[in-house]
């Protein structure tokens, strides 16, 4: 009875939200700038390093709950830990969950895709982790850690739509993204406060900041770079850098409430 009432759900879910959602429709085609074309490999003995850490100004925002009465399975798998990874702002102002990349396209090199996937577990009724990235044509795993059902709903504006049920504790699917986007919204349509964010690079040189704000992206070859980190909650910014062979740059973004 368990597994046929939760295959009801979804199905109600899939009834409930567009058609093209829930099967598939035509992927774009794959961008070709350092996404793998023909070219050369980055010098490892004079990549540098940019590294640097993201905080928030101003007094933090309060901390919200999310509510997960409505479903007593959520309640249980989250053990008390109902806190939203909306802004996750430390007290010193470190912010977390921000996505720090490099803008430009690295047209002249390649980089080897790799095949391991990158993992996306529903535990606790929320997705971990909230902000991730990956490699255009690396899989996505997703993974239903609950003793509830999920779903798994992805919003791109460049790739394919997609929408996928996961009725059971242990379902497994993955899914490729065919080319950069940053962001792509990751939602479950059973559960409305679980969210997700995937940025889609086509380069290696990404990273996301941790909990007390700081990040590191290793392996650049000596230039010009435009580095950029977003937040769900507070937008975008920029700066421009420099590097030359073998050095560490260090760069720091600070966000305030819009």
């Amino acid at each position: 009875m368990t597994s046929l009432r939760s295959f009801t759900i979804i199905s109600v879910v899939c009834a409930l939200v567009p058609l093209a959602a829930c099967g598939s429709r035509s992927a774009p085609t794959p961008a070709a700038a350092g996404a793998g074309a023909a070219g050369k490999h980055v010098d490892a003995d004079s990549a540098g390093i940019v590294s640097g850490r993201t905080t928030f100004s101003g007094t933090p925002p309060a901390a919200e709950s999310i509510r997960m009465s409505a479903d007593p399975a959520c309640v249980q798998a989250a053990g008390g830990n109902n806190a939203s990874d909306t802004a996750v702002v430390a007290g010193d102002g470190s912010l977390a969950n921000v996505f720090v990349y490099v803008k430009d396209a690295f047209d002249g090199y390649t980089f080897d895709k790799p095949t391991a996937p990158v993992l996306l577990n529903q535990k606790g009724c929320r997705y971990i982790p909230h902000v991730f990235g990956v490699r255009v044509g690396q899989p996505v795993e997703f993974l239903n850690s609950d003793n509830t059902p999920h779903n798994v709903h992805g919003l791109p504006s460049e790739n394919a739509e997609f929408n996928r049920g996961e009725p059971a504790q242990g379902t497994r699917i993955r899914q490729t993204f065919t080319t950069p986007e940053i962001m792509i919204p990751i939602k479950c349509n059973l559960h409305g406060w679980m969210t997700s964010y995937a940025g889609v690079v086509a380069h290696p040189f990404f990273a996301v900041s941790a909990t007390d704000g700081s990040f590191s992206i290793p392996g650049l070859p000596p230039g010009t770079y435009t580095i950029e980190a977003w937040h769900e909650l507070y937008g975008s910014q920029s700066q421009q850098i420099t590097i030359a062979g073998k050095q560490t740059q260090t760069i720091a973004f600070t966000f305030s409430a819009k």
